[in-house]
C-alpha cells in the first residue's frame, strides 16, 4: 500500500467516524427535546396494556361467578342467594331466569314484572305471553319489533273464529307477513275457516 492510499482510507474512516458523531449528536438532541413526550407514550402504553389484562381478568372472574350462580340456580330454583348473585352480575340472565321459570310456573305477576326489563327479547316474550285475548294480541302483533308478530295475528284470528266474527279474523289474517312460517296456516284458515 502506498503512502497516498492510506492516507485516502484514514480520510474515509475519519469522515465515517465524523458522520457516526454527527449522528448521534442529533439523535441526542432529539431525545432531549421529545423526552417528555417519550416518557408519556411509553408510560401510556405500558398503562393501557396493564389496564386492559386487568380488564380481562376481571371479565373472566365475573363470567366464572355468573356460571357457579348459575349452576347452583340450575340445582336448585329456589336458591335466593344464587338468584341475587345473577341479578347483581348479569341482570339480562336474571330476567332471562324469571321468564323461563314465570312460563314454567304460569306466574302472570312475574311475566307482568319483566314487561319493562332492560333485555329486549325477554321483555317482548312476556308481552307476548301475557297477551291472552284478542285485543291484547292485536296490540302485541301491531309493534313492528314483535318477535312473534304473525303468531299473535293467527292467535288473534283464531279467537275471532270461535267468536263467529269471519270478516274480522279474515282481516287479521291478510296482515301476516308474506313468506312467514305461518303462510300455510293462514291458507288453511282461510280456505277452511274463514268463509
Amino acid at each position: 500500500m502506498s503512502l497516498k492510499e492510506n492516507i485516502e482510507m484514514v480520510k474515509e474512516e475519519l469522515n465515517s467516524e465524523e458522520k457516526f458523531f454527527e449522528k448521534a449528536v442529533v439523535t441526542e438532541k432529539f431525545i432531549k427535546k421529545y423526552k417528555n413526550v417519550i416518557i408519556a407514550s411509553v408510560a401510556a402504553v405500558v398503562l393501557f396494556a396493564v389496564a386492559n389484562v386487568a380488564y380481562e381478568m376481571n371479565q373472566k372472574s365475573k363470567l366464572e361467578s355468573i356460571n357457579i350462580a348459575f349452576a347452583k340456580l340450575s340445582a336448585n330454583p329456589k336458591d335466593g342467594a344464587a338468584l341475587n348473585d345473577i341479578k347483581a352480575l348479569a341482570p339480562e340472565l336474571h330476567d332471562a331466569w324469571i321468564f323461563s321459570q314465570a312460563v314454567a310456573n304460569k306466574d302472570a305477576q312475574a311475566l307482568k314484572s319483566l314487561k319493562d326489563t332492560k333485555a329486549l327479547v325477554v321483555s317482548d316474550l312476556a308481552e307476548y305471553e301475557m297477551a291472552m285475548d284478542e285485543a291484547s294480541l292485536q296490540k302485541y302483533a301491531s309493534r313492528q319489533d314483535a318477535i312473534f308478530r304473525d303468531l299473535a295475528l293467527v292467535r288473534s284470528a283464531v279467537l275471532l273464529l270461535n267468536a263467529n266474527k269471519t270478516q274480522e279474523a279474515r282481516d287479521v289474517l291478510a296482515k301476516v307477513s308474506k313468506g312467514s312460517s305461518m303462510e300455510k296456516l293462514v291458507a288453511t284458515l282461510m280456505h277452511y275457516g274463514v268463509k
